[in-house]
């Protein structure tokens, strides 16, 4: 049976998923909506140890949007594709993805490391960007100066970093470790069960997330002082909405950006704008019902801006 009759059968016959040819390899990349390139189109661009399966919710909210999403280089199955890292390489990897994918510049939506890599790309290939949203990330984070690369990635993911090196038995045991986490205690639901599923590579009883341990760690240094994204902001030329979440990756309040950090950042850059989205966390902002509702509002707007 093939990708598209797969799909179909699973009872989703809008999603289908396809390879585009990148350095190294080929990146997996899932669409979503109309199969016609001339439809309404945005790019998705995930997290830093996350997958194109963070998007579902999104999908469902915007069912006559085509959504091209893919796995990042080092993460699901795109996890084989060799460094270098970091935005720029993405950046590479997502212009390839619009150019064998789209017909014209796109609306391109980033989560957390997903919004950097989309204000580099707008940067670097202003031909492919139409504008941008960017959820819960694209701006410099703010952590304490003087931190080497790896005390930067525990200050920002702590325990998303060590599950990268973890093991686990079975997907029963994954899916236990997830409907602990503080995120998702209350926002558990088969999409999000599906995400975890999909993070899981190798055979029971070892099996490992999917995201590369590298990966996760250069591109998370590249957050706080890469010089691709400072020069990229400091050059931002589309119009660009920064989503605010009001709670971080483990639900604690103060969320991943604290409250006017990005205000402050919106009076520097004229193309830059902020709205918070209430009542929801840094994942929970586009993965679940309410959070992928409130992005999906914004995607329309912006859409339809000529």
């Amino acid at each position: 049976m093939n990708q598209r009759a797969m799909n179909q059968a699973a009872g989703t016959p809008s999603y289908r998923t396809t390879g585009v040819p990148v350095r190294g390899g080929t990146l997996h990349t899932a669409l979503w909506g109309p199969e016609d390139p001339a439809a309404p189109t945005i790019l998705a661009v995930h997290g830093v140890t996350a997958s194109h399966k963070a998007w579902p919710e999104l999908a469902e909210a915007l069912p006559d949007v085509r959504i091209i999403a893919p796995d990042l280089r080092g993460r699901g199955r795109s996890n084989a594709l060799p460094a270098p890292y970091g935005m720029p390489s993405h950046a590479e990897d997502l212009a390839a993805v619009l150019a064998a994918l789209s017909t014209g510049p796109v609306v391109v939506v980033g989560h957390s490391m997903g919004a950097f890599a989309a204000v580099v790309l707008a940067n670097l290939f202003p031909e492919r960007v139409r504008s941008l949203v960017l959820v819960d990330g694209g701006m410099p984070l703010q952590v304490p100066s003087g931190l080497s690369d790896e005390q930067i990635v525990v200050a920002v993911l702590g325990p998303a970093a060590e599950r990268l090196n973890a093991t686990f038995p079975s997907r029963e045991v994954y899916r236990s470790f997830w409907k602990q986490h503080p995120a998702f205690s209350s926002d558990w639901s088969p999409l999000v069960e599906e995400y975890v599923d999909y993070d899981l590579t190798g055979e029971e009883p070892v099996l490992r997330p999917a995201t590369r341990y590298q990966a996760m760690a250069d591109d998370t240094a590249e957050l706080h002082r890469g010089a691709s994204l400072l020069k990229a902001l400091d050059e931002l030329a589309v119009e660009t909405l920064v989503l605010r979440a009001p709670r971080g990756l483990l639900n604690e309040p103060g969320g991943l950006y604290a409250p006017g950090y990005l205000d402050a950042w919106a009076e520097k850059l004229p193309a830059l704008s902020v709205r918070e989205i209430p009542d929801v966390n840094h994942y929970t902002i586009i993965m679940g019902a309410a959070g992928a509702a409130a992005v999906a509002d914004t995607v329309r707007e912006a859409l339809a801006v000529a």
